[in-house]
């Protein structure tokens, strides 16, 4: 039976939610608190397989918890919010959480993505082995712009521009094949391996925040109703 931990301070959320877990092989485990959260990740007994965390939390809120797990574990994490803003998602995307359900949920409905990320997970080790040799490390440059994949920085017209782990993930990915014209879907996919109707927009939202980055280069051409592109002229 999976262990999953939820960290949210309505009380009342964590009984009726265990009960109905059971009937699909998932121990549900409660803390109010994240520091209770964190000491039962923390401590000697059995591993959680799974976490979730809400966005509105006291002591810290979700966010910076999920950043906080991130640099300890790579325990599958979804997130629950009140709130309906789609940057939120974007953050928790960027932050490392597998997976975002706004408030108020279906308990059907979370379960449901619950098994998703399991399966991810449980599946990850044979994908990886028998994934082909990682693409090349040397770094990329076109007219303007360089990427090095081992520093994972960017310059643009000589000068080093800071860019997010998601922003450069993505920039990286469009310039393997420059001119190639990747979806919204096939981009997530590849940043976070979801079934992603989730953060259709998300990627728009990071799009236009690399754009900007970028400036003035017009790196990153848009096509209506198909995706992105990037739109410089690779060198050499």
């Amino acid at each position: 039976m999976n262990r999953i931990l939820l960290i949210d301070d309505d009380a009342q959320l964590g009984p009726p939610l265990a009960l109905y877990f059971q009937r699909f092989e998932l121990a549900l485990t409660q803390a109010l608190r994240p520091s209770e959260g964190l000491a039962l990740l923390r401590g000697g007994g059995p591993p959680f397989d799974a976490a979730i965390l809400d966005v509105m939390l006291p002591e810290m809120d979700g966010f910076e918890l999920c950043r906080t797990l991130r640099k300890e574990s790579d325990i599958p994490i979804v997130m629950l919010t009140a709130r309906g803003d789609v940057m939120d998602r974007v953050v928790g995307l960027e932050l490392g959480a597998d997976d975002y359900l706004p408030k108020p949920f279906e308990p059907r409905e979370l379960v449901a993505r619950l098994q998703t990320v399991l399966r991810r997970r449980v599946a990850a080790p044979s994908v990886a082995a028998s994934a082909p040799p990682h693409p090349s490390t040397s770094p990329l440059v076109f007219e303007g712009l360089s990427l090095d994949p081992v520093r994972r920085s960017v310059q643009r017209l000589g000068t080093e521009v800071e860019l997010t782990g998601t922003e450069f993930e993505l920039l990286w990915l469009l310039a393997q094949e420059p001119g190639r014209v990747l979806s919204r879907d096939d981009i997530l996919n590849h940043l976070r391996g979801h079934e992603v109707d989730l953060y259709t927009r998300a990627v728009d939202i990071v799009v236009s925040r690399l754009r900007k980055k970028l400036e003035p280069l017009e790196a990153i051409k848009t096509l209506r109703h198909a995706g992105y592109a990037l739109a410089l002229r690779r060198l050499g």
